[in-house]
Protein backbone atom coordinates (compact mmCIF):
# COMPACT_ATOMS: atom_id res chain seq x y z
CA UNK A 1 0.00 0.00 0.00
CA UNK A 2 3.06 2.21 0.03
CA UNK A 3 2.80 3.52 -3.28
CA UNK A 4 -0.52 4.76 -2.76
CA UNK A 5 -1.15 8.12 -0.63
CA UNK A 6 -3.23 7.22 1.85
CA UNK A 7 -2.40 9.99 3.99
CA UNK A 8 -4.82 11.88 1.60
CA UNK A 9 -7.69 9.77 2.05
CA UNK A 10 -7.40 7.67 4.98
CA UNK A 11 -8.61 3.70 3.89
CA UNK A 12 -10.58 1.58 6.07
CA UNK A 13 -9.36 -1.88 7.16
CA UNK A 14 -11.63 -3.45 4.65
CA UNK A 15 -10.19 -1.28 1.99
CA UNK A 16 -7.27 -2.12 2.83
CA UNK A 17 -7.92 -5.98 2.40
CA UNK A 18 -9.55 -5.89 -1.13
CA UNK A 19 -6.64 -3.92 -1.92
CA UNK A 20 -3.84 -6.64 -1.19
CA UNK A 21 -6.49 -9.39 -2.29
CA UNK A 22 -6.48 -7.99 -5.58
CA UNK A 23 -3.05 -6.51 -5.79
CA UNK A 24 -1.93 -10.59 -5.01
CA UNK A 25 -4.28 -11.69 -7.71
CA UNK A 26 -3.30 -9.28 -10.19
CA UNK A 27 0.51 -10.31 -9.42
CA UNK A 28 -0.10 -13.92 -9.24
CA UNK A 29 -2.81 -14.75 -11.76
CA UNK A 30 -3.38 -11.60 -14.03
CA UNK A 31 0.14 -10.79 -14.88
CA UNK A 32 1.46 -14.80 -15.83
CA UNK A 33 -1.42 -15.10 -18.11
CA UNK A 34 -1.15 -11.72 -20.04
CA UNK A 35 0.44 -12.61 -23.16
CA UNK A 36 -0.81 -15.96 -23.51
CA UNK A 37 -4.45 -13.94 -23.62
CA UNK A 38 -3.71 -11.56 -26.15
CA UNK A 39 -1.88 -13.93 -28.52
CA UNK A 40 -5.20 -15.82 -28.02
CA UNK A 41 -6.60 -12.75 -29.45
CA UNK A 42 -10.54 -13.98 -29.54
CA UNK A 43 -11.17 -16.18 -26.88
CA UNK A 44 -12.44 -14.90 -23.79
CA UNK A 45 -10.16 -16.13 -20.60
CA UNK A 46 -12.97 -17.86 -18.60
CA UNK A 47 -10.29 -19.70 -16.18
CA UNK A 48 -8.98 -16.63 -15.19
CA UNK A 49 -12.92 -14.97 -14.78
CA UNK A 50 -13.80 -18.29 -12.35
CA UNK A 51 -10.79 -18.30 -10.19
CA UNK A 52 -11.69 -14.25 -9.74
CA UNK A 53 -15.78 -15.23 -9.19
CA UNK A 54 -14.28 -17.73 -6.85
CA UNK A 55 -12.62 -14.67 -4.83
CA UNK A 56 -15.33 -12.30 -4.77
CA UNK A 57 -13.26 -10.20 -7.66
CA UNK A 58 -16.25 -10.64 -10.13
CA UNK A 59 -18.83 -9.17 -8.11
CA UNK A 60 -17.32 -7.00 -4.99
CA UNK A 61 -19.36 -3.99 -5.93
CA UNK A 62 -22.54 -5.21 -5.56
CA UNK A 63 -24.47 -4.57 -2.87
CA UNK A 64 -24.78 -7.10 -0.03
CA UNK A 65 -28.56 -7.57 0.06
CA UNK A 66 -28.11 -9.18 -3.49
CA UNK A 67 -25.13 -11.24 -2.49
CA UNK A 68 -22.40 -9.18 -3.63
CA UNK A 69 -19.46 -7.81 -1.74
CA UNK A 70 -21.16 -4.96 -0.87
CA UNK A 71 -18.45 -2.52 -1.86
CA UNK A 72 -20.87 0.07 -3.50
CA UNK A 73 -19.29 3.19 -3.34
CA UNK A 74 -16.99 4.53 -6.46
CA UNK A 75 -13.54 5.18 -4.57
CA UNK A 76 -13.39 1.43 -3.57
CA UNK A 77 -14.35 0.62 -6.92
CA UNK A 78 -11.52 2.73 -8.13
CA UNK A 79 -8.56 0.61 -6.01
CA UNK A 80 -9.73 -2.03 -7.12
CA UNK A 81 -9.85 -1.18 -10.82
CA UNK A 82 -6.33 0.37 -10.51
CA UNK A 83 -4.76 -2.55 -8.88
CA UNK A 84 -6.30 -5.43 -11.46
CA UNK A 85 -4.98 -3.40 -14.46
CA UNK A 86 -1.44 -2.69 -12.70
CA UNK A 87 -2.16 -6.71 -14.02
CA UNK A 88 -3.42 -5.99 -17.40
CA UNK A 89 -5.53 -3.60 -18.81
CA UNK A 90 -8.16 -5.83 -20.63
CA UNK A 91 -8.40 -8.42 -18.02
CA UNK A 92 -8.71 -6.09 -14.98
CA UNK A 93 -11.91 -4.48 -17.09
CA UNK A 94 -12.99 -7.78 -17.85
CA UNK A 95 -12.98 -8.69 -14.40
CA UNK A 96 -14.79 -6.26 -12.97
CA UNK A 97 -17.41 -5.94 -16.06
CA UNK A 98 -20.44 -6.73 -13.97
CA UNK A 99 -20.61 -3.26 -12.37
CA UNK A 100 -21.05 -2.17 -15.59
CA UNK A 101 -24.27 -3.76 -16.05
CA UNK A 102 -25.23 -3.09 -12.77
CA UNK A 103 -24.79 0.57 -12.40
CA UNK A 104 -28.50 1.20 -14.80
CA UNK A 105 -30.19 -1.61 -13.31
CA UNK A 106 -29.28 -0.27 -9.84
CA UNK A 107 -30.58 3.41 -11.11
CA UNK A 108 -33.73 2.25 -12.70
CA UNK A 109 -34.38 -0.54 -11.65
CA UNK A 110 -37.28 -2.04 -9.37
CA UNK A 111 -36.49 -4.12 -5.86
CA UNK A 112 -37.78 -7.19 -7.80
CA UNK A 113 -35.66 -6.55 -10.89
CA UNK A 114 -32.48 -6.22 -8.55
CA UNK A 115 -33.19 -9.21 -6.83
CA UNK A 116 -33.72 -11.46 -10.14
CA UNK A 117 -30.79 -10.06 -12.30
CA UNK A 118 -27.97 -9.42 -9.84
CA UNK A 119 -28.34 -12.06 -7.03
CA UNK A 120 -27.26 -14.57 -9.88
CA UNK A 121 -24.36 -13.06 -10.45
CA UNK A 122 -22.73 -12.75 -7.15
CA UNK A 123 -22.02 -16.77 -6.55
CA UNK A 124 -18.47 -18.53 -7.83
CA UNK A 125 -20.30 -19.50 -10.97
CA UNK A 126 -21.58 -16.05 -11.73
CA UNK A 127 -22.32 -15.82 -15.62
CA UNK A 128 -21.09 -12.83 -17.92
CA UNK A 129 -22.84 -9.74 -18.52
CA UNK A 130 -23.07 -6.89 -20.75
CA UNK A 131 -24.14 -3.31 -21.67
CA UNK A 132 -25.23 -2.42 -24.91
CA UNK A 133 -25.21 0.93 -25.77
CA UNK A 134 -23.25 1.47 -28.92
CA UNK A 135 -24.45 0.98 -32.75
CA UNK A 136 -22.60 1.23 -36.01
CA UNK A 137 -23.93 4.89 -36.48
CA UNK A 138 -24.06 6.24 -32.72
CA UNK A 139 -21.06 5.91 -30.99
CA UNK A 140 -20.33 9.37 -29.12
CA UNK A 141 -23.45 10.41 -29.58
CA UNK A 142 -25.61 8.38 -27.88
CA UNK A 143 -28.67 10.00 -27.90
CA UNK A 144 -28.85 8.95 -32.26
CA UNK A 145 -29.37 5.27 -31.59
CA UNK A 146 -31.38 3.50 -34.00
CA UNK A 147 -32.25 0.50 -32.10
CA UNK A 148 -35.95 0.62 -31.74
CA UNK A 149 -38.33 -1.09 -28.83
CA UNK A 150 -41.59 -1.07 -30.68
CA UNK A 151 -44.83 -1.57 -28.36
CA UNK A 152 -46.38 -5.46 -28.85
CA UNK A 153 -48.88 -7.28 -26.50
CA UNK A 154 -47.32 -7.99 -22.99
CA UNK A 155 -43.72 -5.77 -23.67
CA UNK A 156 -41.78 -4.63 -26.28
CA UNK A 157 -40.37 -6.24 -29.71
CA UNK A 158 -36.62 -4.90 -30.34
CA UNK A 159 -35.13 -4.48 -33.65
CA UNK A 160 -32.02 -2.89 -34.51
CA UNK A 161 -28.26 -3.25 -34.50
CA UNK A 162 -25.59 -2.93 -31.43
CA UNK A 163 -21.58 -2.73 -32.34
CA UNK A 164 -18.40 -2.96 -30.61
CA UNK A 165 -20.39 -4.83 -26.92
CA UNK A 166 -17.95 -5.96 -24.88
CA UNK A 167 -18.85 -9.87 -23.58
CA UNK A 168 -21.50 -10.11 -26.28
CA UNK A 169 -21.95 -13.51 -27.26
CA UNK A 170 -20.16 -14.82 -23.77
CA UNK A 171 -22.59 -12.77 -21.97
CA UNK A 172 -26.00 -14.30 -20.05
CA UNK A 173 -27.40 -11.01 -18.99
CA UNK A 174 -27.90 -7.56 -20.79
CA UNK A 175 -28.99 -4.18 -20.30
CA UNK A 176 -29.97 -3.12 -23.89
CA UNK A 177 -30.88 1.18 -24.96
CA UNK A 178 -33.63 1.60 -27.52
CA UNK A 179 -35.72 3.85 -28.69
CA UNK A 180 -39.41 3.75 -27.68
CA UNK A 181 -39.64 7.25 -29.04
CA UNK A 182 -37.93 7.13 -32.62
CA UNK A 183 -38.75 10.89 -32.80
CA UNK A 184 -36.99 12.15 -29.91
CA UNK A 185 -33.64 12.30 -29.14
CA UNK A 186 -32.48 10.86 -25.63
CA UNK A 187 -36.14 11.41 -23.98
CA UNK A 188 -37.05 8.89 -26.64
CA UNK A 189 -34.17 6.60 -25.04
CA UNK A 190 -35.14 3.39 -22.57
CA UNK A 191 -33.27 0.60 -21.35
CA UNK A 192 -34.11 -3.06 -21.62
CA UNK A 193 -33.24 -6.30 -19.06
CA UNK A 194 -32.55 -9.23 -21.75
CA UNK A 195 -31.25 -12.80 -21.77
CA UNK A 196 -28.93 -14.79 -23.72
CA UNK A 197 -30.91 -17.00 -25.88
CA UNK A 198 -33.89 -14.65 -26.56
CA UNK A 199 -35.38 -15.42 -29.81
CA UNK A 200 -34.91 -12.47 -32.23
CA UNK A 201 -31.28 -11.99 -30.67
CA UNK A 202 -28.19 -13.04 -32.71
CA UNK A 203 -24.32 -11.78 -32.56
CA UNK A 204 -21.40 -11.24 -35.11
CA UNK A 205 -18.10 -12.86 -34.76
CA UNK A 206 -15.61 -11.58 -32.85
CA UNK A 207 -13.93 -8.58 -33.85
CA UNK A 208 -10.64 -8.81 -34.05
CA UNK A 209 -8.90 -5.25 -31.87
CA UNK A 210 -5.99 -3.51 -31.52
CA UNK A 211 -5.22 -4.58 -27.57
CA UNK A 212 -7.51 -5.68 -24.84
CA UNK A 213 -8.04 -9.12 -26.35
CA UNK A 214 -9.39 -10.31 -23.15
CA UNK A 215 -12.67 -8.62 -23.53
CA UNK A 216 -14.11 -10.03 -26.71
CA UNK A 217 -16.32 -7.81 -28.63
CA UNK A 218 -19.56 -8.47 -31.02
CA UNK A 219 -22.29 -6.61 -32.93
CA UNK A 220 -25.46 -7.73 -31.47
CA UNK A 221 -28.72 -7.98 -33.98
CA UNK A 222 -32.55 -7.91 -32.96
CA UNK A 223 -35.17 -8.67 -35.35
CA UNK A 224 -38.27 -8.32 -33.45
CA UNK A 225 -37.15 -9.88 -30.46
CA UNK A 226 -39.37 -9.94 -27.85
CA UNK A 227 -38.50 -8.35 -24.23
CA UNK A 228 -41.76 -8.10 -21.46
CA UNK A 229 -43.04 -5.75 -20.02
CA UNK A 230 -41.42 -6.26 -16.70
CA UNK A 231 -37.88 -6.61 -18.16
CA UNK A 232 -37.97 -2.28 -19.16
CA UNK A 233 -36.12 -0.78 -16.36
CA UNK A 234 -37.64 2.34 -15.42
CA UNK A 235 -40.70 4.26 -17.27
CA UNK A 236 -40.12 4.77 -21.07
CA UNK A 237 -38.10 7.69 -21.88
CA UNK A 238 -35.58 7.20 -18.80
CA UNK A 239 -33.01 5.28 -20.33
CA UNK A 240 -31.16 8.42 -21.22
CA UNK A 241 -30.90 9.29 -17.63
CA UNK A 242 -29.74 6.00 -16.24
CA UNK A 243 -27.34 5.65 -19.00
CA UNK A 244 -25.37 9.52 -18.27
CA UNK A 245 -24.98 8.25 -14.86
CA UNK A 246 -23.59 5.25 -15.73
CA UNK A 247 -21.09 7.24 -17.85
CA UNK A 248 -20.00 9.03 -15.05
CA UNK A 249 -19.62 6.13 -12.68
CA UNK A 250 -17.82 4.02 -15.68
CA UNK A 251 -15.58 6.74 -16.70
CA UNK A 252 -14.30 7.14 -13.42
CA UNK A 253 -13.69 3.45 -12.71
CA UNK A 254 -11.87 3.94 -16.64
CA UNK A 255 -9.73 6.22 -14.71
CA UNK A 256 -8.13 4.10 -12.25
CA UNK A 257 -8.47 1.35 -14.77
CA UNK A 258 -5.79 3.67 -17.13
CA UNK A 259 -4.06 4.89 -14.03
CA UNK A 260 -3.72 1.08 -13.24
CA UNK A 261 -1.47 0.38 -16.71
CA UNK A 262 0.27 3.51 -16.61
CA UNK A 263 1.62 1.95 -13.04
CA UNK A 264 2.54 -1.06 -14.69
CA UNK A 265 4.38 0.58 -17.77
CA UNK A 266 5.77 2.97 -15.09
CA UNK A 267 7.42 -0.02 -12.79
CA UNK A 268 8.31 -1.65 -15.08
CA UNK A 269 10.52 1.11 -17.09
CA UNK A 270 12.07 2.18 -14.07
CA UNK A 271 13.26 -1.56 -12.99
CA UNK A 272 14.66 -2.06 -16.37
CA UNK A 273 16.47 1.33 -16.37
CA UNK A 274 18.17 0.41 -13.24
CA UNK A 275 19.59 -2.64 -14.77
CA UNK A 276 20.27 -1.61 -18.43
CA UNK A 277 23.96 -0.08 -18.60
CA UNK A 278 24.59 1.97 -21.16
CA UNK A 279 28.23 4.25 -21.78
CA UNK A 280 29.13 2.90 -18.59
CA UNK A 281 26.66 3.40 -16.11
CA UNK A 282 22.67 2.43 -15.67
CA UNK A 283 20.73 4.06 -18.10
CA UNK A 284 18.54 5.34 -14.75
CA UNK A 285 21.42 7.53 -14.28
CA UNK A 286 20.91 9.83 -17.86
CA UNK A 287 19.25 12.34 -17.67
CA UNK A 288 17.08 12.20 -20.51
CA UNK A 289 15.76 8.57 -19.01
CA UNK A 290 15.54 10.19 -15.73
CA UNK A 291 13.52 12.83 -16.31
CA UNK A 292 11.15 10.76 -18.46
CA UNK A 293 10.47 8.46 -15.32
CA UNK A 294 10.06 11.54 -13.62
CA UNK A 295 7.55 12.28 -16.00
CA UNK A 296 5.38 9.36 -16.14
CA UNK A 297 5.27 9.26 -12.06
CA UNK A 298 4.00 12.30 -11.62
CA UNK A 299 1.37 12.36 -14.55
CA UNK A 300 0.60 9.26 -12.68
CA UNK A 301 -0.24 10.87 -9.31
CA UNK A 302 -2.29 13.53 -10.93
CA UNK A 303 -4.59 10.96 -13.05
CA UNK A 304 -5.04 8.80 -9.48
CA UNK A 305 -5.74 11.91 -7.32
CA UNK A 306 -8.27 13.42 -9.93
CA UNK A 307 -9.82 9.98 -10.29
CA UNK A 308 -10.19 10.12 -6.77
CA UNK A 309 -11.66 13.05 -6.34
CA UNK A 310 -14.53 12.36 -8.69
CA UNK A 311 -14.97 8.94 -6.90
CA UNK A 312 -15.56 11.50 -4.24
CA UNK A 313 -17.96 13.40 -5.49
CA UNK A 314 -20.30 10.76 -6.92
CA UNK A 315 -20.34 8.66 -3.42
CA UNK A 316 -21.32 12.19 -1.71
CA UNK A 317 -24.02 11.87 -3.96
CA UNK A 318 -22.85 15.72 -6.00
CA UNK A 319 -22.65 16.09 -9.07
CA UNK A 320 -19.44 14.79 -11.26
CA UNK A 321 -20.02 14.53 -14.70
CA UNK A 322 -17.03 17.18 -15.61
CA UNK A 323 -14.86 15.59 -13.29
CA UNK A 324 -15.82 12.17 -14.30
CA UNK A 325 -14.55 13.18 -17.88
CA UNK A 326 -11.70 15.21 -16.27
CA UNK A 327 -10.18 12.27 -14.15
CA UNK A 328 -10.61 10.08 -17.65
CA UNK A 329 -9.16 12.47 -19.97
CA UNK A 330 -6.72 12.49 -17.78
CA UNK A 331 -6.46 9.12 -16.92
CA UNK A 332 -6.54 7.87 -20.06
CA UNK A 333 -3.81 10.49 -21.85
CA UNK A 334 -1.25 9.33 -19.00
CA UNK A 335 -1.96 5.77 -19.75
CA UNK A 336 -0.55 6.52 -23.50
CA UNK A 337 1.75 9.00 -22.42
CA UNK A 338 3.03 6.46 -20.16
CA UNK A 339 2.93 3.01 -22.00
CA UNK A 340 4.79 5.08 -24.75
CA UNK A 341 7.67 6.14 -22.58
CA UNK A 342 7.85 2.53 -21.62
CA UNK A 343 8.46 1.50 -25.10
CA UNK A 344 11.12 4.40 -25.45
CA UNK A 345 12.67 3.50 -22.48
CA UNK A 346 13.61 -0.40 -23.51
CA UNK A 347 14.27 1.02 -26.53
CA UNK A 348 14.27 -2.08 -29.38
CA UNK A 349 13.60 -4.34 -26.54
CA UNK A 350 10.28 -2.31 -25.84
CA UNK A 351 9.62 -2.86 -29.39
CA UNK A 352 9.79 -6.65 -28.87
CA UNK A 353 6.67 -9.30 -28.15
CA UNK A 354 9.16 -10.75 -25.46
CA UNK A 355 8.51 -7.36 -23.09
CA UNK A 356 4.97 -6.82 -21.92
CA UNK A 357 5.05 -3.17 -22.56
CA UNK A 358 4.35 -3.39 -26.58
CA UNK A 359 0.83 -4.62 -25.38
CA UNK A 360 0.28 -2.09 -22.61
CA UNK A 361 0.81 0.39 -25.55
CA UNK A 362 -2.14 -1.25 -27.56
CA UNK A 363 -3.96 -1.96 -24.52
CA UNK A 364 -3.71 1.81 -23.21
CA UNK A 365 -4.82 3.40 -27.12
CA UNK A 366 -8.50 2.03 -26.33
CA UNK A 367 -8.91 4.38 -22.90
CA UNK A 368 -8.86 7.43 -25.16
CA UNK A 369 -11.65 6.11 -27.03
CA UNK A 370 -14.13 3.86 -24.87
CA UNK A 371 -16.70 5.06 -23.30
CA UNK A 372 -16.40 8.30 -24.96
CA UNK A 373 -13.53 9.88 -26.91
CA UNK A 374 -10.82 12.52 -25.05
CA UNK A 375 -12.34 14.59 -27.38
CA UNK A 376 -15.42 13.98 -26.22
CA UNK A 377 -14.45 14.02 -22.70
CA UNK A 378 -12.67 17.60 -23.55
CA UNK A 379 -16.51 18.68 -24.90
CA UNK A 380 -18.46 17.39 -21.68
CA UNK A 381 -15.15 19.71 -19.77
CA UNK A 382 -15.98 22.82 -21.96
CA UNK A 383 -19.57 22.10 -21.32
CA UNK A 384 -19.41 22.60 -17.43
CA UNK A 385 -17.18 25.69 -17.34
Amino acid sequence: MSDLPTELVPFTAEQHGIVELTRAFARDEIRPRARAVDEADVETPWDLWRKAAEVGITGFMLPEEYGGGGFTDVFTQCLVQEELCVGDLGIGNLLCSNGFFADPLLDLGNDEQKRTWLTPLTGPDTPMTALATTEPGAGSDAASLTTTATRADGGYLLNGQKAWISNAGEAEQYVVFAKTDPAQRSRGVTAFLLRKGTPGVTFGAPMRKMGQRAIVCREIFFADAFVPEEQRLGDEGRGFHGLMRTFDISRTVLGAAATGVARAAYEYARDYARTRQQFGKPIVEHQAVAFRLADMRTRIEQARLMTWRAAKRLDAGRPATTEAAMAKLTASETAAYCTWAAVQTLGGWGYSREYPVEQWMRDAKLEEIEEGTSDIMRLVIARGL
